[in-house]
């Protein structure tokens, strides 16, 4: 387990879902150097399955050594969110450190408030056991699971960083192993279990239930039929633009005014590049008449993957398979043309 250092004494930390689970495990990670904690979440009376409330959650917090502020938030009630802001810097003056749910907009927000505020996102390379765990995974489950404690000591090793730090989809592993940690057991619900990898990373099922399968487990992605390998790509990166380019038009030119050049390794592989600021929009095989504004690098295989729907371009992102070179704002905004791409890839 990752020591606390007291870093965060006087620090606000303003987090959602913090009521229960892994938004709870960051919060009392954090009071336990003496930090102030708004706790901003739904859950005001117990649930008969879902154990925690906001106001047993402070009681929790102020027991560690921290401040708590209880606050009713919906994350989906802009006014509610503004509301919680409020009462937090009128309680504790401003809250520095902040945890919300995690999407694309991590990488718009890094750019725009880049040198003011550092945003980043944070993702376990196992499933976490959680009161959503066991309602999706049935009994059992909690064995290929690691405990909320390592998301917890994840997310403060972020939290000591600078402001220089951000931009960043952190896998807990790794900036843990980084941190010095080499005993992961004691994360483990079940040390030595085979581990259940978290749902939205890239690896394969095949091998992960070879694995549990060995070790006498029953895992419960057998209980869906797998998808079968996918096929080589010969040829298929020139389709997928051959497709992309049937599919330009004005209209999607002007709302996406960016050019994107795509550094491809393997076979079909080399530079090629979208053009969404020319008259009509064109693709082609080399680099751009016009400077690219994003540089895509990637795999042919994912870069197929990835238009027709098959690999999320935020899971490639964060697995290391896409690497972004550019205008980040621009870049998510070509995930939308991806998504009218899937239909016909």
């Amino acid at each position: 387990m990752l020591p606390n250092t007291g870093r965060l004494a006087g620090c606000t930390v303003f987090i959602t879902g913090a009521s229960r689970g892994i938004g709870k495990a960051i919060a009392l990670k954090a009071a336990k150097d003496g930090a102030n904690v708004v706790i901003a979440a739904k859950t005001t009376q117990t649930h008969p399955k879902l154990q925690g409330t906001i106001y047993t959650a402070a009681e929790e917090i102020q027991a560690a050594g921290g401040k708590a502020l209880p606050c009713v938030v919906d994350v989906r009630d802009e006014q509610q969110i503004s509301d919680a802001v409020e009462k937090a810097v009128e309680k504790f003056g401003a809250y520095t450190i902040a945890k919300y749910g995690m999407s694309m907009c991590v990488l718009g927000m890094a750019e725009e408030f880049k040198g003011e505020i550092a945003v980043n996102a944070l993702w376990p390379k196992t499933a976490i056991h959680t009161a959503a765990m066991d309602m999706l995974g049935g009994s059992g489950i909690e064995s290929q699971c690691r405990k909320v404690d390592i998301i917890a000591d994840a997310a403060y090793c972020i939290f000591k960083k600078p402001k220089s730090f951000t931009g960043n989809f952190i896998i807990d592993e790794n900036i843990l192993k980084e941190e010095g940690i080499t005993n992961f057991d004691v994360y483990a619900v079940t040390p030595g279990h085979p581990l259940l990898p978290d749902f939205f990373l890239d690896e394969q099922p095949e091998t992960v239930i070879k694995k549990m399968e060995s070790h006498g487990a029953d895992p419960e992605l057998k209980k869906e039929k797998l998808p079968p390998p996918p096929k080589p790509c010969s040829g298929a990166v020139e389709e997928t633009f051959r497709i992309v380019k049937e599919s330009l038009s004005d209209d999607v030119v002007k709302a996406t005014q960016a050019i994107y050049q795509f550094e491809l390794s393997g076979e079909d592989g080399g530079t090629w590049f979208l053009d969404l600021k020319s008259k009509g929009g064109n693709v082609g095989y080399g680099e751009p008449s016009d400077r690219a504004d994003v540089v895509m690098s990637m795999s042919t295989d994912d870069f197929v993957k990835m238009f027709s729907g098959k690999l999320k371009p935020v899971v490639a992102f964060l697995s290391g398979k896409l690497k972004i070179k550019g205008n980040m704002a621009l870049a998510i905004k070509l995930e939308k043309l991806m998504n009218q791409m899937n239909a016909r890839l």
